[in-house]
């Protein structure tokens, strides 16, 4: 194992349920650099090369589950009726 290994930071995947994670994304926004960040981030579900663009996404879908969840949760199923 070379140094630089040894030295990196640790490969976490993102989790917008994760409020650590998201002071994280947080801090990046506020100072545009993953330099203080203690981990690097990546998002094994998504593909492309932008993580930020990935990590927005994600974000986005975990907050609007979380202010629709009672809604989506109640909503009647649809039943199909049988054809005779």
């Amino acid at each position: 194992m070379s140094k630089l290994e040894f030295y990196a930071r640790p490969l976490v995947a993102f989790d917008p349920s994760n409020k650590q994670h998201r002071r994280h994304y947080y801090e990046f926004l506020r100072s545009r650099t993953w330099g203080r960040c203690p981990v690097r981030f990546i998002c094994p579900n998504q593909t492309g090369a932008d993580l930020v663009k990935m990590m927005q996404t994600q974000l986005v879908d975990w907050y609007v589950i979380q202010e629709f969840k009672k809604e989506i949760n109640d909503k009647p199923k649809r039943t199909t009726k049988g054809r005779s």
